[in-house]
């Protein structure tokens, strides 16, 4: 399993290094593969998220993809928002996060097989 555990976090870590949701695939595979609670498997993802984040940014702002004007109030209340999701979501029964998070994925995945080409 260590072996699998290594290359699951490897391809989501090079999702995240392109900057496209490699933590929500290591959700899927620790709530479905792994079978572990919606909240460790949450847990885990936000450990993971903080290294991949920081590394894949250096780089990012190296290339001067980071727009200042955006980003800093995206920031601000993102990390507001963050946090009283975090408050909330303790609060939460885990079947509740589970379905809440699935509604999310399947949101996403029809929005991307029906997005219309600009």
């Amino acid at each position: 399993m260590t072996a699998l555990a290594v290359a699951a976090g490897a391809v989501c870590g090079v999702l995240s290094g392109f900057g496209i949701g490699g933590g929500s695939l290591l959700m899927v595979w620790m709530t479905a593969v792994l079978s572990l609670p919606q909240r460790t498997a949450q847990t885990i993802n936000l450990l993971f998220f903080l290294p991949a984040a920081a590394s894949s940014l250096v780089f990012h702002i190296r290339g001067k993809q980071v727009c200042r004007k955006a980003a800093v109030p995206a920031v601000l209340a993102g990390s507001a928002a963050a946090a009283a999701a975090a408050l909330l979501a303790h609060g939460l029964d885990s079947s509740v996060l589970r379905k809440i998070f699935g509604a999310f994925l399947l949101l996403v995945g029809l929005s991307e097989l029906f997005r219309r080409k600009k």
